[in-house]
């Protein structure tokens, strides 16, 4: 099956002439499946979008998780759009900022304030920053090969940075408690915060889940030797539990960081705290022109209601379980050693022996001529727009894609 790409490289082209890199960042073709996925998008709705070519595609990316509850959900569309006829940014904040505030404070259990900013990066960052004014500690330590954002102290890439970037910054391997141990010792009374997701969801590489006492673990050292425990809920948060991903693992951070699935696709990220760190928080400079929007808010506002009221973090969970049940029996029918890591919400496909990907970039490829976006480098979402029909067509369409990949065997 060939799918049509007329528009899409030739709006690439154009773009290449005044973008650098024509797309840039995480989306890059390069990064993805540039000859099989498309350039741009033209339109979604629900766990579908159409390209600029007029291809449709089964969205198993969901705006690489930030759509969550399907794309124009009608209730949150219908909240952005009551307030936009109000306004968006003004001088001050609108009143649904503290309507916001109230509600992630009711629903995250030891919550007691939330700011508010436009990407994840914003306010991993921040956090960090708050620790280092609350406890006059320098160092950070987080995990090894942890993605949490852009900024040059977690930046994954090498340009523009130098070495006093990550000068204070630490890194443990995943699960390795006796390396973090080792650091807090060769550090003691020197370390602020340690940051971490709720288990490691690395690029180009299967997902790992925290080993059976990790995270209380973490959480003792932490108290033991007064470091700031920071949960990087980014890409997880109300995919895992209703009431914060530190739920579903069974233990309590200081602080979190929430964005993706908190806006359902409109940009904002909170940052919420322990009322200890409430004073501390107010010296830290937080603010951009366009962070109090409250076209964004008033999504939020929604979409976290809903996250709640219907406890879609059960539902995403259930409907990932059995579409990565169903994947991992055809993958079995055509003798293939496919295995979905991670939680079935938010699952990572790999194939055993395959270090170099080799054989994942295929199947994305197959599956990419069938209209499934399946990513090869990123961890997929389950949107809880997905039907039974969807993912049933999805796992179909999938079986083909394995049966061929069989056949070049």
């Amino acid at each position: 099956m060939s799918l049509k790409r007329d528009n899409s490289d030739e709006l690439f082209l154009r773009a290449s002439k005044v973008i650098p890199g024509g797309i840039y960042g995480h989306v890059t073709p390069v990064a993805g499946l540039p000859r099989h996925f498309p350039h741009y998008t033209e339109s979604a709705i629900g766990c579908r979008f159409k390209d600029v070519d007029g291809n449709e595609w089964i969205d198993f990316m969901c705006g690489f998780g930030a759509i969550l509850h399907g794309y124009s959900e009608p209730r949150i569309e219908a909240a952005a759009e009551g307030q936009r006829s109000k306004g968006s940014v003004f001088n001050q904040p609108s009143s649904v900022m503290v309507d916001l505030a109230e509600s992630l404070t009711q629903k995250i259990d030891f919550a007691d304030w939330s700011v508010f900013a436009k990407n994840g990066s914003d306010l991993t960052t921040w956090a960090i920053r708050l620790a280092r004014e609350f406890s006059g500690k320098p160092y950070v330590i987080k995990g090894k090969g942890i993605y949490h954002g852009v900024d040059s102290w977690c930046d994954p890439g090498l340009g523009g940075k130098i070495k006093e970037d990550q000068s204070k910054i630490l890194e443990f391997e995943w699960n390795n408690l006796d390396q973090l141990r080792n650091l807090i010792v060769s550090f003691e009374n020197q370390i602020s915060s340690l940051i971490l997701t709720p288990y490691h969801h690395a690029a180009f590489a299967p997902s790992v889940m925290p080993s059976e006492n990790f995270w209380s673990d973490v959480e003792e050292l932490c108290r033991a030797n007064d470091i700031l425990l920071i949960l990087d809920d980014v890409r997880t948060g109300w995919r895992l539990h209703k009431g914060g991903s530190h739920k579903y693992f069974n233990f309590t951070p200081d602080l979190a960081v929430y964005s993706k699935g908190l806006g359902n696709g409109y940009a904002i990220s909170a940052c919420v705290g322990k009322d200890f760190l409430k004073d501390a928080s107010k010296e830290v400079f937080l603010t951009g022109s366009c962070w109090n929007d409250a076209v964004s808010m008033a999504a939020a506002l929604k979409s976290l209601e809903i996250s709640y009221s219907e406890n879609v973090a059960e539902s995403v969970l259930s409907k990932g379980a059995d579409f990565v049940n169903q994947i991992e029996l055809k993958a079995r029918e055509f003798d293939l050693p496919l295995v979905m890591t991670g939680p079935p919400s938010m699952p990572f496909p790999w194939f055993a022996d395959d270090n170099n990907l080799f054989r994942l970039q295929r199947f994305c490829e197959l599956s990419a001529n069938r209209g499934l976006y399946f990513h090869p480098h990123h961890n997929w979402f389950i949107s809880n727009s997905m039907q039974v029909d969807d993912l049933e067509e999805a796992v179909e369409h999938a079986g083909e894609a394995m049966n061929a990949l069989k056949n070049e065997s």
